[in-house]
């Protein structure tokens, strides 16, 4: 099936150069003269590349045929990850390859969307906000108020973000997967 750059989307999947591509972002140009341009910044859904491209206002492109799926994240062993689907239990397990990002997000049970194209998934994306334990960060000073100052707390999933003063060793904390940013802790409302 294909669909004109009109109607394109955040989101969109689409076939470009044989391959499934997400898009990330699109933006309607009409120039002084000539034709009316769409220019689109993409993911290569199986390399993960982020590219851009212009497209004519008049053109079509084929979309990609690919599904998305709701899946719980069970363990992982030396180098696979396995999901479940919580309505059907079918569970597919996912490689090194294309965890690459999510890994730092994940310790269990965590919903994550599984991208499958041509019966084979080919990404993964994490909730966008997590909740782990910091597992080693320095002491804050006591006394020590100065607004905004923070310092490197180490998680349990083996990455390091930057948190208040205030947060302590141990602590579940709210993390943005996209940012690595400190929400706030993870029983604050």
């Amino acid at each position: 099936m294909k669909i004109s750059t009109n109607q394109f989307k955040t989101g969109t999947k689409i076939l470009l150069d044989g391959y499934p591509c997400s898009i990330l972002s699109h933006e309607f140009h009409k120039p002084g003269k000539g034709q009316a341009v769409v220019r689109i910044k993409y993911r290569n859904l199986l390399s993960g590349n982020i590219n851009e491209k212009t497209f004519k206002s008049s053109e079509s492109v084929e979309l990609a045929d690919v599904t998305v799926r709701e899946m719980a994240f069970l363990y992982k062993d030396e180098s696979r990850w396995y999901f479940m689907d919580n309505t059907s239990y079918d569970q597919i397990e996912l490689d090194e390859k294309i965890m690459v990002e999510a890994k730092k997000w994940l310790i269990g049970e965590e919903l994550c969307e599984i991208v499958i194209w041509n019966d084979s998934a080919i990404a993964i994306n994490v909730p966008k906000i997590v909740n782990l334990r910091i597992d080693a960060s320095e002491p804050g000073v006591k006394g020590d108020t100065v607004s905004g100052a923070q310092k490197p707390a180490l998680l349990e999933t083996g990455i390091t973000i930057q948190v208040p003063l205030f947060v302590e060793e141990g602590e579940v904390v709210k993390v943005d997967t996209r940012s690595s940013e400190y929400l706030g802790r993870a029983n604050d409302n």
